[in-house]
């Protein structure tokens, strides 16, 4: 087996040691260790049903571990509220997009901004008089690339565009960390490439999980690859590495690739 985790503690933004999470008697996740570092895109790979997106809301908060421990920017985060471990600076993407379809793309942007705004829950204010909460939305649209969307109604955006514009608002909340579950599911190759152009793009000062099924971009992507079978990692390490991993080709990749 395959096993190599980051070695420059000091770039280490989030760190997992002997993840674990039962439902009953099912062991979804078994002792996962995991390190995402400062500029670096670590992919979680495997088959349906190995654990990938169970990983991701232990790491989330969205599911408290059974065990094992989770420190995010240097603070033990185990067991916090997915809220709270956000703005610790973890930012997430889901498998289904999460969006309010009603309002614009800009509309969108910004709320995510104001979230993190100590004004955020005061109703008699504008909320776009808030000079700092609309430089973060616009700072977010920037590196989404959606600059020229920014008056479309989000519900009328492409399945591409609405998932640039979930990563836009997780972008919103200035998070060091991002965990991304399946960000190219549904694509054409055309609006793939663009995600995938755009994940390079926020790779610097970022440290990047992708939980992805699309193995032409996540060996585009990724620095590390981890490969989870039946909640357990069979192999980690370089892509070059994992991919003639005999146990990962057995099991994922195909016994002749």
């Amino acid at each position: 087996m395959t096993m190599s985790l980051s070695s420059d503690a000091s770039d280490i933004l989030l760190s997992a040691r002997g993840l674990t999470r039962h439902f009953g008697g099912l062991a979804a996740v078994q002792q996962i260790d995991l390190d995402l570092s400062r500029d670096r895109i670590h992919a979680v790979i495997g088959p349906n049903g190995a654990g990938k997106s169970t990983l991701t809301h232990l790491l989330s908060g969205d599911l408290p571990p059974s065990g094992g421990r989770i420190i995010l920017g240097g603070q033990d985060v185990t067991g916090w509220p997915a809220e709270r471990i956000s703005r610790q600076g973890l930012g997430r993407s889901y498998q289904k997009t999460n969006i309010f379809a009603p309002l614009s793309v800009w509309d969108n942007v910004r709320l995510a901004a104001q979230s993190r705004s100590p004004q955020a829950w005061r109703w008699l204010s504008r909320a776009d008089g808030c000079t700092a909460v609309n430089e973060r939305a616009e700072r977010a649209l920037e590196l989404a690339g959606l600059q020229s969307r920014r008056r479309t109604m989000a519900g009328a955006a492409s399945h591409g565009e609405q998932r640039q514009l979930e990563i836009a608002m997780t972008l919103a909340t200035e998070p060091q960390v991002l965990l991304l579950d399946e960000p190219l599911a549904g694509m054409g190759v055309a609006e793939a490439e663009r995600i995938v152009e755009l994940l390079l793009r926020l790779k610097p000062g970022r440290a990047m999980m992708l939980v992805e099924h699309d193995m032409d971009a996540v060996f585009a992507l990724a620095d590390q690859l981890t490969v989870m079978v039946n909640g357990q990692r069979i192999a980690s390490g370089s892509p070059a590495v994992v991919r003639t991993d005999p146990l990962v080709q057995a099991a994922y990749l195909g016994a002749d690739e």
